[in-house]
């Protein structure tokens, strides 16, 4: 096929094969440690297609599209199941959401203007946050209690929305710890943050897919910026392996694995910022 002409077998095997790795590590992260697949998945991506040789003037945003695509089917499931346990707050919902929507819309409209490297700056500045939150934060930490008004839960909702949007994440990796330092209680905090990564995904899967029409340098198979090789090896994957990691993290100690994941981001945080200063 012509769409394959420029790639060789190898190059082109070892994209599925990178792809499918990043799938496995989303998903067993995912239920080992319950976050969300996109704070794996677009950092994972960013290694294999530098890597692999993808033009850094399109790498991350075909790393967030790719990301923000394959939230959309896991955060279905992953809200369901939820909503059926009783842990998905309407109310907090009805409160985010609006803000949440406008975000979303903000951030999906920003990437078609940001260059790779601010779409890189971005993910690194939360990724570091979010490391340093993961290995530091205290039991019981608290800010607030319960969300602030209409105009306050908007801000908050705009902020997960926008910077979610960019990052290529969904709701949880922001909206848990938000929640949770103002007292809303872990167990709804994490089913909120799953209806938000469906409200989150969509719109910004459909953002990131117009902006990168036409776009030059994508790789193979590439609509928008929404990679559909990755799209198909990456969900299954994911949702293969997040029961695995459940279950193993029973069996293993979950304080020092939280621990070895915030360096994990730590390290990639520092990477990006390495690269963007070189």
């Amino acid at each position: 096929m012509d769409i394959f002409a420029d790639y060789s077998a190898s190059w082109l095997i070892g994209l599925a094969l990178s792809l499918m790795v990043t799938g496995i590590v989303a998903g067993l992260m995912a239920g080992l440690l319950g976050v969300g697949g996109g704070i794996v998945i677009v950092p994972v991506l960013y290694h294999l297609f530098t890597f692999l040789g993808v033009d850094e003037t399109v790498r991350m945003h075909v790393a967030v599209g790719t990301s923000l695509a394959t939230i959309i089917p896991t955060s279905i499931i992953s809200a369901r199941s939820h909503y059926l346990r009783g842990s998905l707050d309407s109310n907090l919902l009805k409160k985010l959401v609006p803000g949440v929507i406008v975000g979303v819309v903000i951030g999906a409209i920003a990437s078609g203007y940001l260059n790779g490297n601010v779409l890189t700056a971005v993910f690194a500045s939360i990724a570091l946050l979010v490391s340093l939150n993961m290995a530091f934060k205290k039991e019981g930490f608290s800010i607030a209690d319960g969300l602030p008004g209409p105009a306050g839960s908007g801000l908050i909702g705009v902020f997960i929305g926008g910077i979610s949007a960019l990052m290529g994440i969904g709701g949880g990796t922001l909206s848990v710890p938000i929640l949770s330092a103002l007292r809303v209680p872990m167990i709804n905090a994490v089913g909120t943050g799953a209806a938000l990564g469906l409200v989150i995904s969509v719109p910004g899967a459909i953002g990131f897919l117009i902006n990168g029409i036409g776009v030059e340098s994508r790789p193979p198979l590439t609509l928008g910026y929404i990679n559909l090789i990755g799209l198909a090896l990456i969900v299954p994957a994911t949702m293969l392996m997040a029961p695995v990691g459940a279950r193993v993290a029973h069996a293993i100690n979950a304080k020092l694995l939280k621990q070895l994941f915030a360096l994990f981001l730590f390290i990639t945080a520092l990477r990006m910022f390495y690269g963007l200063a070189n």
